[in-house]
């Protein structure tokens, strides 16, 4: 895996973000009905709730997977909280009608991990890296694999170097 490049940093603005999660969930109505959504914490739970509601989804889930221990690294997965065995039991008890939601699918090892749990649910992610796209069934964005993606509730304000002081030698 590539490593992310500090010179290859994407940030996104609350504004894009919004933007970025309606756009899928425009995706996502022609791919339904779902019956319930399934977001992986903690990234998922922004976008879960933008495409709730453009969805008009009620029955929302969390699944609790641990990845990024530092913010930089993933290390050995956890799943902190399974998904409730009232929406595992949902359409044909294996995911059929259910929406998994993150933010992002990085190398793919959580989406493997939830789709363990739920085989036939719909799987959707904001951004995807080439590593991470084949894990996911809709995204709207994809972000080369060396690329590090800074989220709005990650950030504050602050000045930041152009792009050209970087490359100077």
């Amino acid at each position: 895996m590539a490593e992310p490049s500090p010179n290859k940093a994407f940030p996104v603005s609350w504004d894009q973000f919004h933007r970025d999660a309606r756009a899928l969930a425009w995706r996502l109505a022609e791919k339904g009905p779902f019956e319930a959504m399934v977001c992986i914490t903690r990234g998922g739970l922004v976008p879960a709730a933008i495409i709730c509601r453009e969805l008009g989804l009620r029955m929302i889930e969390t699944v609790c997977v641990a990845s990024y221990h530092d913010y930089r690294n993933q290390s050995e997965l956890q799943v902190l909280k399974d998904i409730a065995p009232t929406v595992k039991a949902l359409g044909d008890g294996k995911g059929k009608g259910v929406l998994v939601v993150d933010d992002l699918t990085d190398t793919g090892k959580t989406a493997r991990v939830v789709r363990a749990m739920l085989p036939n649910a719909h799987f959707a992610a904001v951004y995807a890296k080439p590593a991470g796209a084949p894990t996911v069934d809709t995204f709207v964005t994809e972000v080369s694999q060396d690329t590090w993606i800074y989220f709005p509730w990650d950030m504050g304000l602050s000045y930041v170097e152009p792009i050209a002081r970087g490359h100077q030698g």
